[in-house]
């Protein structure tokens, strides 16, 4: 594999921070990167400095000559009035391509990414139709290497699958931020974590996540002995200038500052081995009622769709249900009606007396923008009491990882990551039976998530929690309330069993429609202008490109083996087969269109 992208000894400041300094990295050809790194790292600054959308402080970095470099970055910004076939024919329009060629494109690129109205305006999209959006814009260009900032932002679990199912196909090589722990181990062929622990700013491991995991806490484990065995030395060596004047007199020169040395060595290596996790910790009342919330029968429906009916669900000490659904399919609204901030349309919920609940809210809106991160945590006071313990503010804030300097900052200028420890830091003050966490990880890097994940483990009453993260409701979750969206909710043991039961209705639904779409070609098959021979074509060519699609993935896990990564020959030759079978797909949607346009054309001057 040739190298696309090589930074040599950069750094980048933020005021008087360094983000990064002297960091040296080289990205390939077709590598798939998962990019890591805390809260405040650097890694959205790192990336716009690879995209050359923002400038190093020191060093430089050089791109393969001619090499295209897609950015999607976190928040997708479209132009006013933009639709979705404007969007994509702009994004090709600087391409050396004749009109056709275009259009082949674009409906290519319509076509994969489902979009099935592409007049509609952007701002009429959903979230998640707005990422998929911006990652087509991207795709389109045909990058040689595309960087991804959270790009599972705004999707729902389904569309985290669709977006796993898209990366694994992709010619190019691409750069994931991405907290998500599921995609960076189904997706990437490399992980970067980008943090001050390790000696040169970051850690590289080839292979997907959980071989990235047991590497680091082998490394770790090992920085830890390293520190342990030189502090041995250095209080071996102070021991003995101190003890013995005539001796320190008479040492070596070079010995003395062998000794200085060792010791500024030890210095930096206790920094790097002492960086902080968040202290998340939640307070339970210690209740052992057997029944906290009790809802029978409970249905809602909203804007004339019913979103969820005949609900019933028990709450208990030790309860950890997790809800599941895609965008809009009603886990909030359902989380609503258990707090009582709506109302059921049928159904009744009972909850404990003097019920102590504790809610999450994904849009923050118990936070004060304009107050600073001092008032945020602590109001007017000069720290708080947690579990009987009073706690000054620097402590306090210090638990959650923020810097002295920031608590005069205004809330809203801090990142998503913060803020969210905010909210963390102010429920962790109310004794609750019941947690209820909408959305909780949004913006936590991976330490975070790790904490916030042992301390709902061990919280001692009943929890609800909705997240797209199936890792943390594998983890955590004892049951899993599937929501459809159309009515239908099903209980589930994790999230595996969730989507097998999706995947089966897709091809229930799928069989469904190619049938009616079979009948329908037959009913027109004596009105349009094909062939006997190109009728049959078209009516097979949706399972040909199926199956097409399933070699696609074939190749891909072949290319991806890690039995051939040692051996060059073989992997080109993997590599080489996966892009003639996208080839192949590519071309079988080309005549899929001809096929189309052939009979439309007839059926049109009859």
């Amino acid at each position: 594999m040739a190298t696309l992208l090589t930074c040599q000894a950069i750094s980048k400041h933020f005021g008087t921070r360094d983000l990064f300094d002297g960091l040296s990295i080289s990205f390939e050809d077709k590598e798939r990167v998962g990019f890591l790194g805390p809260n405040g790292a650097g890694k959205t600054t790192f990336l716009k400095i690879l995209a050359d959308l923002e400038q190093v402080d020191g060093g430089n970095v050089s791109r393969r000559r001619s090499a295209r470099i897609g950015f999607l970055p976190q928040e997708d910004r479209f132009p006013q009035g933009a639709t979705v076939e404007s969007v994509l024919f702009e994004a090709i329009d600087d391409q050396p391509l004749e009109q056709h060629e275009r259009e082949k494109q674009f409906y290519i690129t319509v076509r994969r990414f489902g979009f099935e109205q592409i007049q509609r305006p952007v701002e009429e999209l959903s979230g998640g139709w707005r990422k998929r959006l911006a990652l087509a814009r991207e795709i389109i260009r045909d990058p040689d290497m595309l960087l991804l900032d959270e790009p599972t932002n705004h999707l729902d679990v389904e569309g985290i699958q669709w977006l796993e199912e898209l990366l694994a196909g992709v010619p190019f090589a691409f750069l994931a931020v991405s907290h998500d722990r599921y995609f960076l181990e189904r997706v990437t062929t490399r992980v970067v974590e980008l943090n001050p622990v390790y000696p040169e700013g970051y850690f590289s491991v080839s292979g997907c996540y959980s071989v990235f995991l047991d590497k680091r806490a082998a490394f770790l484990e090992a920085q830890q002995l390293q520190q342990a065995s030189l502090a041995n030395i250095v209080r071996r060596e102070a021991a003995f200038l101190q003890s013995n004047s005539k001796a320190q007199r008479t040492k070596s020169k070079a010995r003395i500052e062998e000794a200085y040395r060792l010791k500024d060595e030890l210095r930096e290596l206790s920094d790097r081995n002492a960086q902080q996790t968040a202290g998340i910790d939640f307070d339970g009342t210690g209740r052992k009622s057997r029944k906290l919330l009790e809802a029978k029968g409970l249905s809602k429906t909203l804007g004339g769709s019913l979103l969820f009916k005949d609900v019933s669900l028990l709450l208990a000490p030790g309860t950890r249900l997790g809800f599941l659904g895609a965008n809009g399919s009603g886990k909030t609204t359902l989380i609503r009606v258990l707090t009582g901030d709506l109302a059921p349309d049928e159904g009744t919920i009972r909850l404990a007396d003097n019920l102590k609940t504790v809610v999450f809210d994904q849009k923050r809106e118990a936070l004060p923008q304009e107050a600073t991160l001092r008032e945020a945590l602590v109001g007017k006071s000069d720290g708080v009491e947690f579990r009987g313990r009073q706690m000054h503010i620097s402590a306090w804030s210090n638990r959650f990882l923020f810097r002295p300097d920031q608590l005069q900052m205004p809330v809203r200028e801090l990142s998503g990551g913060e803020q969210a420890r905010i909210l963390i830091a102010r429920l962790m003050l109310q004794p609750a039976d019941l947690l209820i966490l909408d959305e909780p990880t949004n913006d936590l890097d991976i330490a975070s998530l790790d904490i916030l994940e042992e301390s709902l483990s061990e919280f001692p009453g009943a929890i609800v929690l909705v997240t797209h993260d199936r890792f943390m409701l594998d983890r955590i979750c004892t049951e899993i309330l599937g929501l459809d969206g159309h009515g239908e909710v099903g209980k589930y043991a994790n999230c595996a069993e969730w989507q097998a039961a999706r995947a089966r209705m897709r091809k229930e639904k799928e069989a469904g429609g190619s049938q009616a779409k079979a009948k329908k070609s037959k009913r027109k098959a004596s009105r349009d202008g094909l062939t006997a021979s190109e009728r049959k074509e078209l009516q097979y060519m949706e399972e040909t490109i199926q199956e097409a699609d399933e070699q696609i993935e074939l190749c891909r896990l072949a290319a991806a083996d890690p039995e051939v990564a040692a051996d060059h020959v073989e992997v080109q030759k993997r590599w080489e087969q996966l892009e003639a079978a996208r080839k192949r797909v590519e071309a079988l949607y080309a005549r899929w269109e001809e096929l189309e346009a052939k009979a439309n054309a007839k059926t049109e001057t009859l």
